[in-house]
């Protein structure tokens, strides 16, 4: 017997022993078959006789399908959690971070009073919503690089006004708070 034909019909054997043990697809008992002969070939080559490759073939798919199942349980596919069930996570800040972000807006508020009418004007328009193009038109500005110049200068002025970062400088981080 040719040693393709020994193959063929060890791999027909070694898809009905995985096929009887995988829960699955035919494609997954296929899958096991493939790599139940790429082991025989690299590993042991020198067996030629069916005699020899079955029962070597039969225990390298024992060992495969054990080892899908223990990665199949260490991943805990076998346990299945019901999305429904699970709870939402709560979209609120938590207490911490309202306080930073009330921190944050009385600095910037402060801040921003300290701006020059034009910068003030600018960020007011643009936390309406407006592009470049509607502040330009409403400000009468003759070239929108004027205002994005504008736009740059007015943040640098409002970046040192709140002392070089956009971060409250007495900030504490979370790890150390719960210390």
């Amino acid at each position: 017997m040719l040693k393709t034909e020994i193959l063929e019909k060890l791999r027909e054997r070694i898809v009905r022993y995985a096929a009887s043990h995988i829960q699955g697809s035919k494609e997954s008992a296929q899958d096991l078959a493939q790599e139940v002969l790429l082991v025989l070939h690299e590993k042991y080559g020198e067996l030629e006789r069916l005699e020899d490759l079955l029962p070597m073939s039969l225990e390298i798919a024992r060992l495969k399908l054990w080892a899908a199942r223990r990665k199949s349980l260490r991943r805990g596919e076998n346990f299945p959690v019901n999305v429904e069930d699970l709870p939402l996570p709560s979209r609120d800040p938590d207490p911490f971070e309202q306080a930073s972000r009330r921190e944050t807006l009385a600095r910037v508020e402060e801040a921003l009073k300290q701006l020059g009418e034009r910068c003030r004007e600018l960020y007011r328009l643009k936390l309406q919503g407006y592009s470049f193009a509607e502040i330009q038109a409403r400000l009468k500005v003759p070239a929108v690089n004027t205002l994005y110049t504008w736009d740059f200068r007015c943040r640098k002025q409002l970046l040192d006004k709140l002392g070089g970062s956009w971060e409250a400088p007495e900030r504490i981080d979370r790890s150390e708070a719960k210390r």
